[in-house]
């Protein structure tokens, strides 16, 4: 089939990693790029050399030339570009956290249900195959007993960046708590119990956040985000019998390593070319080509619930 083509939403450092990694795969090319304002379509879309280039959403949304959009906004926009783009009959895929809320996130999948739309969050760890290593290795380790991982990073305080703008959806748990919570939940799924501690940055986002949830099996996880300092971003998966630890950075490609109780530690590398954004774009082409409208690796009713935990999360904090 010929492959898919993409109009990118959005011109940000997330939005030039995903039509970087394209080149290196053949199910897709970035078609077009759309912007609040054509010149900044045009000085991103001049770079990459994309030819098609839109000064509003809107357009790019309803651009014949485009198969598939790409939502890569600021987090606060997600909902409403997403819901452009399904109005306009495009199948979507929205960059984590896929919405602000679980409401906006039950209410553009149920938009896109009841249309019959492809729809999917961009968690991209989710399709790396590192991750798929992991997965065959889960019956090994017995019993899950707890799930560690945790995701910091140092930025400087800032008040127009958006990491510490309360109306771009700025704070640890929205932007880097989201791999520590999406990863707990691929493995043990909706928690039964949330407990949190968040510390707040100068401007009123959350700047630290711990968790630790509990589930009706007995298992734990504990999670930890910070913008204020550079962690190890490792995480582990500890069962009965054996355990998992992925190096960091965990999200993204990197070595697994099973250590089975009492017994010696098996490494096993798993480099990748880019980023690891194209994965997920690969998905999309698959599931797209053979007319499904979710993916069975990032369901859309585990997305509402991540967005639920997370909003608990956040709750707790006031």
């Amino acid at each position: 089939m010929a492959p898919l083509r993409w109009g990118i939403m959005g011109t940000g450092g997330i939005a030039r990693s995903f039509a970087e990694d394209l080149r290196l795969t053949d199910s897709g090319v970035v078609a077009a790029v759309g912007s609040r304002s054509r010149a900044t379509a045009d000085v991103f879309a001049d770079r990459l050399g994309i030819p098609g280039r839109h000064g509003s959403y809107e357009a790019l949304a309803g651009d014949p030339d485009v198969d598939v959009v790409y939502v890569a906004t600021p987090h606060p926009m997600h909902h409403d570009n997403a819901m452009l783009a399904l109005s306009a009959g495009k199948p979507v895929l929205v960059e984590k956290p896929f919405t602000m809320t679980a409401d906006e996130a039950r209410s553009l999948v149920k938009f896109a249900r009841d249309r019959g739309l492809f729809l999917m969050e961009a968690m991209w760890t989710r399709f790396l195959p590192h991750i798929h290593h992991v997965r065959s290795l889960l019956p090994q380790l017995g019993d899950i007993v707890t799930v560690t991982a945790d995701h910091g990073q140092w930025f400087p305080q800032d008040a127009t960046s958006r990491l510490f703008a309360p109306s771009l959806g700025g704070g640890a748990l929205l932007d880097l708590g989201i791999y520590p919570v999406s990863f707990a939940s691929m493995i043990l799924g909706t928690p039964a119990r949330v407990v949190s501690m968040v510390s707040p940055a100068f401007t009123g986002v959350d700047a630290q956040t711990s968790m630790l949830f509990g589930y009706d099996t007995g298992a734990h996880a504990v999670l930890t985000c910070t913008l204020r300092a550079a962690t190890a971003t490792t995480a582990s998966i500890v069962g009965t019998d054996a355990r998992l630890d992925l190096a960091g950075a965990f999200y993204a490609p990197t070595t697994v390593t099973l250590t089975p109780r009492g017994g010696a530690p098996t490494a096993h590398p798993h480099p990748d070319a880019g980023r690891g954004l194209r994965h997920q774009a690969d998905e999309v082409a698959r599931l797209l080509a053979v007319g499904e409208t979710e993916s069975p690796l990032m369901p859309l009713d585990e997305t509402i619930s991540i967005m639920a935990t997370m909003d608990e999360v956040l709750a707790q904090a006031g």
